[in-house]
């Protein structure tokens, strides 16, 4: 599965899932969210039981408010609608996954 843009028009929908989620809250201008972008393609390519989001703080700023983000990256996991993991800063690979399975 790829990563899915989302948007507040699309939040509600994502949120409700089943699936244990990981948003990942960034902006074009944010070097360390560029050199996450691809391993969090990676992870969403190779994990199609997880839902893998984007969402960019400068075009949805209420979702950024709403999870009252101060710094990007942001590395938010939903599971069972609740916030169980967030993380600031670029991470590997392993340290996201470790996230998400936590």
């Amino acid at each position: 599965m790829s990563v899915i843009n989302v948007s507040y028009e699309n939040f509600n929908e994502i949120k409700n899932s089943n699936k244990t989620i990981l948003l990942d809250f960034y902006a074009d201008w944010c070097g360390h969210c560029r050199v996450i972008a691809p391993t969090i393609e990676q992870i969403a390519d190779e994990n199609p039981n997880y839902i893998i989001g984007k969402i960019n703080v400068d075009n949805e700023p209420e979702l950024a408010q709403s999870f009252e983000v101060s710094s990007i990256p942001l590395l938010v996991v939903i599971k069972d609608g609740k916030i169980t993991n967030q993380s600031v800063g670029a991470k590997t690979k392993q340290q996201i996954l470790d996230m998400i399975e936590d």
